[in-house]
């Protein structure tokens, strides 16, 4: 369904829609299945051609993982320096599976280039004066495909429209949720249309014909929020969007290195074809195939065994004939190596991310003498990420207000990220209890970076004899 249509008859200006084109691409990249790269033709000399499908290494996929866990895994905490807040933020994360769909979202936004969050308060029991007495908080997860950004100023999207797709009865719906300013507040409001093939735009229901559908049948036509505080989060990768720089998406990790792949997967599918092609033979003449009795004298299973013709000329070649070709390991294995660390390189990994050797495992300090790229690299796209986090937990706080939850707004948080694998943790550790014995980390502070609990649990929770410490 074309749903450029559907919004140029709304009124509606967003990105064009060749860039979602572009996403499609990093898309196939990430699946390993290119168009017309991925299977090719090679001409038999027969006069017809051999379809053959390309090996790949699916690196695209590996540097999506790779990114997304070193972004945000089980080891990133966060912490509100308000105990009551902090606890029903991580409640609400919690049930909405946030550290599993979050580091889920980080491997979608690696190769899509943008997600978002987007909480909303479902079952909500609104009074008839149109006041929320009661809700539950859910957080529903986009991808770069269905966010399309209206307005934004600075990079910073302010006005967008998210599309979820459903299938009921296996007939294709999208419902299509807009979050607009209307004079000094975000209206949210959905529409559900009815999904057509190819570039048809689509049919759109009335509000009496998607209620009667299961995934339309509690949802909220129109919101007016009352507040000019948007209730959706973008996250993107911080590198700078030159394949349309114009808008504010992000783009995907590996979206400026897509000729090394190309080359790679053209070396690794050389490769398997070498081993395929070049494997032992053995020619044996048509005397020698079967026993006295009429039975085969090798298994004819075994494809290592060929039968020569009938004509072989036996004096010159023998009864046997072994074919033994050689393979060209050694040049595969480098240039594929080289293209491996150009690759890590060109996606801000450093040049040795993808290095296989027999240098054994590397110690932390090794890590980060060798990774200062990707160290930078980390840093910077936590800059965003961390930001991304602290808006998705301020909107949980406001909604949670709006139900009547005793929150503190203006609660300070901390997001501390898992640098394990680019610092040094255990040094850094070790040097901090040394602090600690010197009096210069007091021990609250030393429990709160190490167990991710505020100052007061810290306190609460260290040994009597250190309490006493603390109050003196």
């Amino acid at each position: 369904m074309n749903i450029f249509n559907y919004f140029k008859r709304k009124g509606i200006d967003t990105i064009d829609a060749s860039f979602y084109r572009k996403i499609q691409e990093w898309i196939s990249w990430y699946k390993g299945n290119v168009r017309n790269f991925s299977f090719y033709k090679i001409y038999t000399g027969r006069g017809t051609y051999k379809r053959c499908e390309r090996k790949s290494m699916g690196m695209a996929k590996k540097l999506s993982e790779d990114i997304a866990d070193l972004l945000l895994n089980e080891r990133v905490t966060i912490t509100l320096d308000d105990e009551h807040t902090n606890d029903y933020v991580h409640k609400i994360l919690k049930s909405n599976q946030f550290m599993v769909q979050g580091n889920d979202y980080q491997e979608r936004k690696a190769y899509t280039g943008t997600v978002a969050y987007i909480p909303f308060l479902d079952s909500a029991d609104v009074t008839e004066d149109g006041v929320i007495q009661s809700g539950v908080i859910k957080i529903n997860y986009v991808d770069g495909p269905n966010i399309f950004p209206v307005s934004w100023n600075n990079g910073k999207v302010q006005e967008c429209i998210f599309t979820f797709p459903h299938t009921v009865n296996r007939k294709k719906y999208i419902q299509i949720q807009s979050h607009l300013i209307e004079g000094d507040e975000y209206v949210i409001e959905n529409t559900v249309l009815r999904s057509m093939s190819g570039s048809q735009e689509g049919t759109e229901l009335k509000e009496e014909e998607w209620r009667q559908l299961k995934p339309f049948m509690n949802m909220v036509k129109k919101t007016n929020t009352g507040s000019l505080e948007p209730q959706f989060v973008i996250d993107r990768l911080n590198i700078t969007n030159n394949a349309d720089a114009n808008n504010p998406m992000g783009i995907a990790i590996f979206a400026n290195a897509i000729d090394v792949l190309k080359k790679l997967d053209t070396e690794y599918d050389s490769y398997y074809n070498e081993f395929l092609l070049g494997r032992k033979r053995i020619f044996v003449a048509p005397e020698l195939l079967y026993n006295i009795d009429g039975t085969p004298a090798f298994d004819p299973d075994d494809g290592i065994f060929y039968s020569l013709p009938e004509d072989y000329d036996k004096s010159q070649e023998g009864l046997i004939k072994d074919v033994d070709m050689n393979l060209r390991t050694e040049e595969h294995s480098k240039a594929i190596n080289d293209d491996l660390n150009y690759l890590s390189l060109k996606c801000g990994f450093g040049p040795k991310r993808y290095k296989f050797d027999s240098s054994g495992v590397k110690t932390a300090t090794e890590i980060i003498s060798e990774n200062s790229d990707m160290y930078r690299m980390i840093k910077k796209h936590e800059i965003i990420l961390e930001d991304a986090l602290k808006e998705l937990i301020r909107i949980i706080i406001r909604l949670g207000i709006v139900i009547g939850e005793q929150l503190n707004p203006d609660s300070d948080i901390t997001i501390d990220f898992d640098d394990s694998i680019i610092e040094d943790k255990e040094t850094e550790r070790k040097q901090d209890m040394q602090d600690v014995s010197a009096g210069i980390m007091r021990p609250e502070e030393y429990r709160a970076k190490w167990y991710g609990e505020t100052i007061e649990q810290a306190r609460e929770n260290l040994p009597e004899q250190n309490q006493v410490m603390v109050m003196e």
